[in-house]
């Protein structure tokens, strides 16, 4: 159905609506949008993932199943950790870092194992070689110590107060951004003999969404003490390149342009990497495919199977990724993964520059488009179909989201095409809601309105142009039909209310039929008469043919209207008297529409074609004939049945008006009966037009012998007028005389 271009104050009011619950929604930034955004970005990633390229200096030495099988159980030893270390560092490892929190001792040190057996001899005796042997803890701390190892710690709520060992020195240019910084009272770090045998200590701590999926990688967070902790990754980082400072740039920093405003960290240098990050210096690593690579099997270390450019200026992390060790996490692109490849991917991420971001602009560009897209659609819906504004809608969608993943993978830009999507899809949902509610309004406006009076047919098509029904009008061409019972005072006289009522409903039911069946619009009933048109509102095709047509089967529908009635007064054992109806059609320009106010208006029409029509209804009587019609009418159907009739002067015209009787259909014209009769007419109307009207009566009152008793009564009132006009004749002019009447 076409919008009505027209403004609709439900449909405004609706959208009105919609449009505060979009800026709301975006400005309030509610966690459920959060998890939609996250859903759509982790999509991305996992549609192009970082490809994996194995010249990184990043690689992940795995306590895995071959390594248990070869050396035992979990945890090892630490003289086994210490090997680890040493083979490491001999192969030109560049960093080490434990993704492990050494928090405790080495219980399987010799002096620790003498402390727990029973007093006696045996106790003694190992308890000696333990005094003189070194202590695990300590053979570890040694290789550390010679080593470019970093230690891992745990920031948390709850554990140990002491701040461990800074390793390296924090500057901060522009604001101080511990406000911003995640806060922990306490930490798990290692031993103090090993903490202070590491060139670096990095927190392994991750910041999860609420799903559980690491996202976001604080490289900072403020620990015990109130000192600044950097991450794993960074210390690696850090201890790689020999660095002994991180500096940390701020809102207000020289070059940076805060305007006041206290927004953040900006960036993160570390020896020759400068990392832009977030306000609370966290980063969004691009997480690569599972990488087989990546990992390299601790056995292989400790049994010297290892290639040396694996190792060799590399920066390695330590960690368990055996089965049910349980350091395990969950990644945008996998479920489980390993914690220290997580570890690995960050500093992946860093190395190649595939961090992707989330520009503080954002929000505001979303909530812009968002709300440019809810008025395009908006302003759409009314102006075109559903089908259009349904194809635009997800058009628009496909090209916000498309543009959204062409900022990821160009770029690495995180800019939402989510939020504007729900958007569109709240407009066009609510949107269509409300015109659909208002075009069911309207259709059910039309119904009521035209629905009895109408063809089914021209009521839909004019539901679809409900701006016809405006109030005014147009000037179209038009097929106009008038038809009037005869003598219905005399048959209604002898009548009750409710017979009177019965009758007409029974009468004007099959007349009515036959109108709208062939595309009809019934104007008005008058009593007993019909006043019906073709032709609006909206265009019919062919027509003069289909009114013509409708005339016939009224005809045919007055004759079983007399049949019934007869059969019915003869079971009642009543009078009847048999009913006759006058019928005229006309062709010819109209003006059509709504006429009246704009409170209270009816579908007609007005124009001299309308009068003229009238008055060929009312020749029926003088001719005595039931389907009169112009000569423009005839001429627009010249193969149906047509007797003509010559001219008449109607009351109201000044010039004849040509008019013809309709005796059948197209089917009948082509008979040997009709040809043998309308040549007989044409005789008798050639002698009319020669000014013979005693031949012409003579013709007449044989043709009133030979033809159907239908068509009696016209021939003699054709014989009556004749005669009439054999007595006294007219003034003789330059043509051929015409039938002229004093009333209707």
């Amino acid at each position: 159905m076409k919008r009505s271009r027209q403004r609709r104050p439900a449909y405004l009011l609706a959208t009105a609506a919609a449009a505060l619950g979009i800026v709301a929604i975006g400005r309030l930034q509610p966690p459920a949008l959060d998890d939609l955004r996250n859903f759509v970005f982790d999509s991305f990633q996992r549609l192009a993932p970082r490809p994996y390229d194995p010249g990184l200096p990043v690689r992940v030495i795995a306590v895995d199943e071959e390594s248990l099988a070869a050396f035992g159980q979990w945890p090892w030893p630490r003289t086994r950790l210490a090997a680890l270390v040493d083979k490491l560092a001999e192969a030109g490892a560049a960093a080490v870092a434990f993704d492990i929190v050494f928090a405790e001792t080495d219980q399987t040190s010799l002096d620790h194992y003498a402390q727990r057996l029973p007093d006696g001899p045996a106790k003694t005796q190992i308890a000696a070689i333990a005094a003189d042997a070194i202590p695990n803890d300590q053979i570890f701390a040694r290789s550390i110590a010679a080593a470019p190892a970093a230690l891992g710690l745990t920031l948390s709520g709850a554990g140990q107060k002491r701040a461990p060992p800074q390793k390296a020195g924090v500057a901060i240019a522009g604001d101080d951004p511990s406000a911003f910084l995640a806060e922990f009272p306490a930490a798990v770090a290692p031993i103090a003999e090993l903490a202070a045998a590491a060139r670096g200590l990095g927190a392994t701590n991750w910041a999860p969404d609420r799903d559980g999926v690491v996202r976001r990688i604080p490289l900072l967070a403020i620990g015990p003490g109130g000192g600044v902790t950097p991450s794993l990754a960074l210390e690696a980082l850090r201890v790689a390149q020999g660095a002994s400072t991180i500096i940390v740039r701020s809102s207000n920093a020289s070059g940076e342009t805060a305007f006041g405003r206290q927004t953040g960290v900006n960036a993160v240098k570390v020896g020759a990497f400068e990392i832009a990050v977030g306000a609370a210096a966290d980063i969004r690593p691009r997480y690569g495919a599972e990488a087989p690579r990546r990992l390299v099997s601790a056995a292989a270390i400790l049994e010297d199977r290892a290639p040396r450019d694996e190792i060799d200026g590399r920066i390695l992390f330590i960690g368990t990724t055996a089965v049910g060790l349980g350091d395990i996490r969950a990644t945008p692109l996998q479920p489980t993964i390993p914690g220290v490849e997580i570890h690995a991917q960050i500093l992946e991420s860093l190395l190649s520059g595939a961090l992707l971001s989330r520009p503080d602009w954002a929000n505001g560009l979303e909530l812009v488009v968002a709300g440019a897209a809810f008025i395009l659609i908006a302003a759409l819906l009314p102006l075109v179909t559903p089908l259009i504004s349904a194809l635009a809608a997800t058009g628009l969608i496909g090209a916000l989201f498309a543009a959204s993943f062409l900022a990821f993978d160009r770029y690495g830009l995180l800019v939402d095409a989510a939020f504007p999507s729900l958007s569109v899809a709240l407009a066009y949902g609510v949107g269509a809601v409300a015109l659909w509610r208002q075009d069911q309004a309207a259709r059910r406006h039309v119904h009521m309105a035209f629905g009895k009076f109408i063809a089914p047919a021209v009521v839909e098509g004019l539901v679809e142009h409900p701006e016809r029904l405006v109030l005014g009008g147009e000037t179209r061409e038009l097929t106009v039909l008038f038809s009037d019972l005869r003598d219905f005072s005399t048959i209604s006289e002898g009548l009750s209310a409710q017979e009177l009522t019965h009758f007409m409903n029974a009468y004007l039911t099959p007349m009515t039929d036959a109108i709208l069946d062939r595309e009809g619009t019934v104007d008005k009933y008058i009593g007993d008469a019909i006043m019906a048109f073709w032709n609006a509102p909206l265009d019919i095709a062919d027509h003069p043919r289909k009114a013509i047509r409708a005339a016939l089967e009224m005809r045919a529908a007055m004759t079983r209207f007399n049949g019934e009635r007869a059969a019915e007064a003869g079971r009642e054992g009543r009078a009847y008297r048999k009913a006759a109806m006058g019928i005229g059609l006309n062709l010819g320009p109209c003006s059509v529409g709504n006429m009246g106010s704009t409170r209270r208006f009816d579908y007609s029409i007005l124009g001299d074609v309308v009068n003229l029509t009238s008055r060929l209804e009312g020749l029926c009587k003088w001719f005595r004939v039931d389907i009169l019609v112009s000569g423009d009418l005839r001429d627009a159907a010249a193969d149906f049945a047509w007797l003509d009739l010559g001219a008449a002067q109607v009351v109201g015209r000044s010039t004849p008006t040509r008019i013809y009787a309709l005796a059948g259909d197209e089917n009948f014209a082509a008979s040997e009966a009709f040809v043998a009769w309308r040549d007989d007419h044409v005789t008798m109307m050639r002698y009319h037009a020669e000014w013979d009207f005693a031949r012409a009566r003579v013709a007449a009152a044989d043709l009133k012998a030979s033809v159907e008793p239908h068509w009696s009564g016209c021939y003699m009132a054709m014989e009556q007028r004749l005669a009439a006009l054999e007595a006294a004749p007219p003034a003789r002019t330059g043509g051929a005389p015409f039938w002229k009447m004093d009333s209707k």
